[in-house]
């Protein structure tokens, strides 16, 4: 163990975890303790942008411009994403 403090978690970290929750559950990432590629699960990918989308009217008129762009940007991918994954899209990232 070491004595350095966590690093501390901003919002647009935050928001970025949670995009990467959702690339996982697309496929799209590996499992990030296993190392392997998991099949997709568009209930779990779903739930995370609902999750976001709640995050987003929540903080309405609380966020700065770069805040609200980051979280504004991210749902849009995803939205695309899971719109091309019901579809039958491929991964966007191939390992």
């Amino acid at each position: 163990m070491t004595d350095q403090p966590a690093p501390s978690l901003d919002f647009t970290a935050f928001v970025l975890s949670l995009a990467s929750t959702a690339a996982i559950h697309f496929g799209d990432l590996p499992d990030p303790v296993s190392g392997e590629p998991l099949p997709a699960n568009l209930e779990g990918a779903s739930q995370m942008i609902e999750i976001l989308g709640l995050l987003e009217a929540k903080t309405r008129g609380n966020l700065t411009a770069e805040e609200r762009q980051v979280l504004e940007q991210v749902l849009y991918e995803l939205r695309l994403r899971f719109v091309e994954a019901a579809r039958g899209g491929s991964r966007i990232v191939v390992p």
